[in-house]
């Protein structure tokens, strides 16, 4: 059974530009079945978090406009944790806002944040780290974040440098952070995966409530007076109203920057289950079963031939046929149509003339 004061803090406010045609500002990635699995990337992640996270301790907090979706998604958990943000601000007003909510709520809680759009390959994995990750913040001050160890130089993460030198002493698996590093470029990204203490940052945090708002009271002190003098009005009909006209004051700012590369009680968690951002086609193709050719499809009838290291998406289509492509994206969604190289994807966001 969960451990009774165990929070799961889901951040589903993003517009996954990247993913178009298939995500788009109206239905962004974190709501479809990007998997073709029956589940889209919100259930999946609260899914993975049910032997650890009972239904009343599961927050989302996202945009005004995606609030019926995540009801229709998630029904069992209560309406009152679905918190909107009014306007963007980056992930630390959001974790801010959300852990004074879960402490008006549970002065004990024990919390993990996480994104809405990752994909887990071992959940079982997942789940013993994570596990372990909260029993070792349910007893210390510590902040913890995963470290998932790279298997390519990649650029479009940023990397956690460990001190594998000690362990923590209450878990073997759990080290300091010496550094947090920027998104590399590729001769950077090389040398990084050839010591084994660079890990790519995941954006999953582990930490007790106390933990993290002490830490807002400290390194975000103007931020945090914002959420911590609304106390008396959480839970209450006029919470929404008030978040409404305070929320946009905060600074635009990720928790990296306001507290991770502040704090000093920080650890790290290197783990290996199959993750991925999802941030674009290619990280999706690079986690799903690929084809001798190195073709990775997700579709109901789709026939290839002379075609190599694709990324074909056409679940809405009955039956596609692809020739003598290499190294392309097809993807299909609502009558649009991409074919795009998968080495131009960065320009995907051009392409759809989404803001």
């Amino acid at each position: 059974m969960p451990q009774v004061n165990n929070h799961l803090v889901i951040m589903a406010g993003g517009i996954g530009s990247r993913f178009w045609p298939m995500s788009t500002a109206e239905r962004p990635k974190q709501f479809i079945d990007v998997l073709g699995v029956g589940k889209t990337l919100l259930q999946l992640t609260v899914e993975r978090f049910g032997k650890l996270v009972n239904p009343q301790n599961i927050w989302v907090v996202t945009n005004q406009k995606y609030v019926d979706i995540v009801r229709e998604q998630l029904p069992d958990i209560p309406q009152g944790n679905i918190l909107c943000e009014p306007c963007r601000r980056n992930t630390a007003p959001c974790i801010a806002y959300v852990s004074w909510r879960i402490k008006a709520q549970d002065p004990k809680a024990n919390i993990v944040v996480t994104p809405s759009d990752h994909i887990v390959m071992n959940v079982q994995e997942f789940q013993r780290v994570i596990k372990e990750c909260m029993e070792f913040t349910d007893e210390s001050d510590a902040i913890v974040t995963l470290g998932m160890k790279p298997n390519r130089p990649e650029t479009g993460y940023g990397y956690i440098q460990a001190d594998l030198s000690t362990s923590s002493l209450r878990n073997k698996g759990i080290f300091r952070v010496d550094s947090f590093r920027e998104k590399p470029d590729l001769e950077t990204a090389q040398q990084y995966i050839k010591k084994n203490y660079y890990y790519w940052n995941a954006g999953i945090f582990i930490w007790n409530v106390s933990t993290i708002v002490n830490a807002f009271r400290v390194y975000q002190p103007k931020m945090n007076k914002i959420f911590e003098t609304l106390l008396p009005i959480y839970g209450t009909p006029q919470e929404q109203e008030v978040i409404n006209e305070k929320f946009p004051a905060c600074e635009n700012i990720s928790v990296d920057y306001a507290i991770m590369e502040k704090a000093e009680e920080i650890f790290v968690c290197p783990a290996d289950f199959g993750w991925s951002d999802l941030g674009t086609w290619g990280s999706l193709q690079s986690q799903v079963h690929r084809d001798l050719y190195g073709n990775a499809c997700i579709g109901n009838d789709i026939n290839l031939f002379e075609t190599h290291n694709c990324m074909i998406h056409t679940t809405q289509e009955k039956k596609v046929v692809v020739q003598g492509l290499d190294g392309y994206i097809v993807a299909e969604n609502d009558n649009t149509l991409l074919i795009c190289k998968l080495s131009e994807e960065q320009r995907i966001k051009q392409f759809s003339g989404e803001n």
